[in-house]
């Protein structure tokens, strides 16, 4: 709440909170609050909570804290496919949307299919995925190289992970799939839960496993496409915020609650800070995740290497 309320006062001029509260809850009105400030603010937070909860989704199923959405290439798959709609088709923002979620689709059964030969494991699903994901942005330079230069050039851009410029015009899609992906993973929250005592129990209590999997994973895709079809891949959020959750809840797995909720706070953090750091200049918001997800993901692999 504090850095939503940051959020709308911040800008190229510092509007004060009664200013802000007088805005949204008063006769005042306010084109650069209500029209540039809050869309931007409101964005940052569903989108941060789609991340968390599609990184808790990966981690939950394959058991490891590097399982997320960005390590395992299914962001750099949804940048693909959002690629193949700007320098392919006309680049409108339903082209994007849909091939997003079928460039991470494709990703997500190659890396699947290639770590369940022998029996599903949740680390080989990692290493396999840290190799398609290199695969798969070779393949995103090759296309942007190919492209006209003014694509090339605002493909590039995009790439970055940015909110600069979103408007509630970009927001209806996106949020309405978010919605519809948040009911439906509500609905199967039991079964999600029964899982992270282990698939034995879980099957014992009558859930079942290959559906429940598959159904996690077009969630995850679909949250991870989503974000990336509007905002470009921001990456490390969805690394970084189910582990925060999971710590700052005391819980054993990775809950999803405290995972969204995570996501949402650091992505709304992070597009402050980008905002702030070259000011007026706004720097867009994977620049700023990606350098703090670094310092994480080097923490965690020093963490991992102690254990083993």
């Amino acid at each position: 709440m504090g850095l939503s309320l940051v959020g709308l006062c911040f800008g190229a001029s510092w509007s004060t909170p009664g200013e802000v509260f007088a805005v949204l809850f008063g006769p005042e009105d306010s084109v650069v609050i209500v029209e540039w400030r809050l869309p931007r603010v409101t964005a940052a937070l569903a989108f941060g909570v789609a991340l968390g909860l599609a990184g808790a989704i990966f981690q939950n199923l394959t058991r490891n804290p590097m399982g997320s959405p960005d390590v395992i290439g299914l962001d750099t798959g949804s940048y693909t496919g959002a690629l193949f709609a700007i320098t392919v088709l006309a680049g409108t923002s339903g082209q994007r949307a849909l091939a997003s979620v079928v460039g991470g689709l494709v990703v997500a059964a190659a890396i699947y299919l290639l770590s369940s030969k022998g029996g599903f494991s949740g680390l080989r699903l990692v290493v396999i995925g840290i190799g398609v994901n290199a695969m798969m942005t070779a393949v995103n330079s090759w296309i942007v190289l190919r492209a006209e230069l003014e694509v090339a050039i605002a493909a590039v851009g995009w790439s970055a992970g940015s909110l600069n410029g979103v408007g509630w015009h970009h927001l209806w899609l996106p949020f309405s799939v978010i919605a519809g992906l948040l009911v439906l993973l509500v609905s199967r929250a039991h079964a999600i839960h029964q899982t992270s005592f282990g698939d034995a129990i879980a099957v014992t209590t009558g859930v079942r496993l290959n559906r429940l999997r598959l159904l996690m994973v077009l969630i995850g895709v679909g949250c991870t496409a989503t974000v990336t079809a509007v905002a470009g891949p921001i990456a490390f959020i969805a690394l970084a915020a189910p582990q925060i959750g999971r710590r700052l809840a005391g819980a054993a797995g990775v809950p999803l609650l405290p995972a969204a909720l995570t996501g949402a706070v650091l992505l709304l953090g992070a597009d402050l800070i980008a905002q702030a750091l070259l000011a007026p200049v706004a720097l867009p918001v994977g620049v700023v995740s990606t350098a703090i997800g670094g310092c994480y993901l080097i923490w965690l692999l020093t963490r991992e290497v102690r254990r083993t």
